[in-house]
């Protein structure tokens, strides 16, 4: 049984973002404005985000520059505020998600640089095993549309599922389902609440960060993506068109790419978010963004 699918984002929602951010005295004047060697980032409050950031703050303050950053939990507005300018950069998001809001809002926002992996799996309150989860259970998926499928792709390979063949994990959905010999059902919660809505469920999807936030480890998933399947959710910086090249760009990603910043994640969640620097991130979009 699939439940009806809400649109992964509309205009008003968009619009009610950039609208809650003036409330909320976030916009401020042009990035470009700020001086030159001041950089405007927005960054979603977590710890793979906030602390990275925090550590780029002091190594750019060593070098003259100020990187100012505004901590938020939203996964709309980021967008908005660096393609109008009043931004520099955002770091929230993988690549698939931009690439999918990019066609939902038109935004003029690019991936700049990888930051870190962002592996996920589908985990129990109730079961140690996937081979556990009953006739009818139900199982929480983000409702957004490039996180959608990577619950169902994960239990395709697992056997209990049957989708579409062939279709890139980024454009799965529940109409993809083929079979469903164990008559799952699945709900579409927001990704940010999907660790809250865990205990209420069977199973669910949930990203390594949010797992960590309540206590989760990837061992203790019932299903994990592998480093491959998992190309399309690397972590980015997003930027305007041409950012990279740009004096500010090449010092944002001198720091945010430094020895200290790969040390935080490598004793973060045992290692467990990657450092994909020295990939080829065109190369890698040019694999699934299709």
């Amino acid at each position: 049984m699939a439940l009806s699918r809400r649109n992964f984002l509309t205009f008003t929602a968009g619009s009610a973002a950039v609208l809650a951010l003036t409330s909320c005295g976030l916009m401020g004047g042009q990035a470009a404005g700020s001086g030159d060697k001041t950089i405007k980032v927005i960054v979603t409050e977590s710890a793979p985000s906030q602390e990275p950031t925090k550590i780029a703050q002091k190594l750019l303050a060593e070098k003259g520059w100020t990187l100012e950053a505004t901590y938020v939990t939203d996964i709309v507005q980021p967008n908005h505020v660096v393609s109008n300018g009043e931004y520099d950069a955002n770091f929230f998001q993988h690549g698939a998600y931009l690439e999918q809001f990019k066609k939902d809002q038109n935004v003029d926002v690019e991936p700049a640089f990888y930051m870190y992996s962002s592996p996920a799996g589908v985990y129990s309150k109730k079961y140690d095993d996937i081979k556990d989860l009953p006739n009818g259970a139900t199982i929480a998926l983000p409702v957004d549309t490039a996180n959608n499928g990577r619950a169902l792709a994960l239990l395709d390979k697992a056997g209990l599922l049957k989708v579409t063949e062939g279709k890139s994990v980024i454009h799965l959905s529940q109409n993809d389902i083929l079979e469903n010999p164990k008559n799952f059902k699945f709900v579409e919660v927001d990704q940010q609440s999907l660790s809250k809505t865990l205990p209420d469920v069977d199973a669910g999807f949930l990203f390594a960060r949010l797992g960590a936030e309540i206590g989760l480890t990837p061992q203790d998933a019932l299903l994990f993506e592998e480093e491959e399947e998992a190309l399309p959710y690397i972590n980015i910086i997003g930027a305007k068109p041409g950012f990279t090249d740009t004096e500010k760009g090449k010092a944002l990603e001198e720091a945010y790419h430094s020895d200290e910043v790969r040390d935080w994640y490598a004793n973060y969640l045992d290692g467990a978010l990657g450092t994909p620097w020295d990939r080829d991130l065109e190369a890698d979009f040019a694999t699934w963004n299709k």
